[in-house]
């Protein structure tokens, strides 16, 4: 049976929507939570105290000290009603007062009297349920006790807070987790893609170098990893993880090299394999090519481009990165342009000698 109207607050939605966020309604008895009821009943020497939440229809005990139900249903007059209000709810003889006389709890044989209830307010407005403290005599309560019952609603409430971080947090590092475990798996792919490309490749005598040039690569994956990894967010800046990225890159290769350029958002599972990119572009340039290199980021409508020169002898006549089948490196830039729903182009370096070679993106 659904509660009655008289006790259903404005934000009842709200408030439901906010019970089941603690996700706390038919959870197993908890210590911390059944000290402060034994704390409470103690502090006011009566014989039950109970921590509610009040559902939909019903009142259900997260800990009840003194009495061995752990529901009853949302009767008007005591937690049912209390949640109504921010304010204690104090009944210092139910017999007498109007507001409990037909709940079947004072009217039945269990013969509740006294009844004094705290609302388990939340941050942003909602009462959960009540801390509350009943006996099966009348008595009176002064205004020091209700301030003690008060710190006591305020200790639950602490508790459940606690416990709400804790869920949020375990789900946070579960998730992460996973996400690890795919970027992982998708590094462990493209290098075992890049050992089968160098395992195609002509030459047999050459094979020591082809070893050589793919565990450069495999420790390329492991530092566009390192980079990738502070990336926790669905989209990043591109720009930044760039400048991050060539800065390593500059140190291992002894030789300069400048970002610049305008940011673009890109999805995070775009990151590697833009990484992996500038690694190949970034190191050939050192290879091939003399003085500075330079990396330009431009955002484009939908997406961007990378640009690596160096300040070399520029392409050869007739170069096409799509034709260059003795370069491996041309081959790997190429299919992970291609991932990223963008091409490869190449040609000399406008600003003087050398190459450049550009690789767009979808963002």
């Amino acid at each position: 049976m659904s509660a009655q109207a008289s006790i259903i607050p404005e934000n009842e939605d709200a408030r439901i929507e906010a019970v089941r966020r603690y996700d706390i309604l038919d959870t197993p008895a908890d210590g911390a939570f059944d000290r402060i009821t034994a704390l409470a009943a103690r502090r006011f020497q009566v014989p039950i105290s109970i921590i509610s939440i009040v559902d939909e229809d019903r009142v259900w005990f997260k800990s009840h000290h003194g009495v061995p139900v752990n529901q009853i249903g949302r009767d008007p007059g005591l937690c049912a009603s209390a949640i109504m209000t921010s304010e204690p709810y104090i009944l210092l003889d139910a017999k007498t007062d109007v507001r409990s006389l037909a709940n079947p709890l004072v009217a039945g044989d269990f013969g509740l009297r006294f009844y004094a209830g705290v609302p388990l307010q939340t941050s942003d407005g909602h009462n959960l349920g009540t801390l509350c403290i009943i006996d099966k005599a009348p008595r009176p309560i002064d205004q020091k006790q209700i301030d003690d019952l008060k710190d006591l609603a305020s200790v639950v409430m602490d508790q459940m807070e606690l416990r709400l971080s804790a869920r949020r947090a375990v789900a946070q590092a579960q998730l992460m987790t996973r996400e690890i475990d795919h970027r992982v798996m998708n590094s462990l792919q493209f290098v075992s893609a890049l050992l089968t490309m160098h395992s195609r490749l002509p030459d047999a005598a050459a094979a020591a170098e082809h070893l050589v040039l793919a565990a450069n690569r495999v420790a390329a994956v492991a530092t566009v990893h390192r980079h990738f990894y502070t990336e926790a967010a669905e989209e990043v800046s591109c720009l930044d993880f760039t400048r991050r990225l060539c800065a390593d890159l500059s140190t291992v290769l002894e030789r300069p090299v400048h970002v610049h350029g305008e940011d673009v958002t890109v999805a995070t599972t775009s990151i590697q394999p833009i990484g992996l990119i500038l690694n190949e572009l970034v190191t050939n340039a050192a290879k091939h090519g003399d003085g500075r290199i330079d990396v330009t980021l431009n955002a484009n409508p939908g997406g961007g481009e990378i640009v690596v020169c160096d300040q070399g002898q520029g392409l050869p006549a007739g170069f096409h990165p799509d034709h260059s089948t003795k370069s491996l490196g041309m081959k790997v830039v190429s299919a992970l342009a291609n991932q990223l729903r963008g091409g490869l182009t190449a040609g000399n370096n406008p600003q003087g000698s050398g190459a450049c070679f550009k690789v767009s993106f979808a963002a």
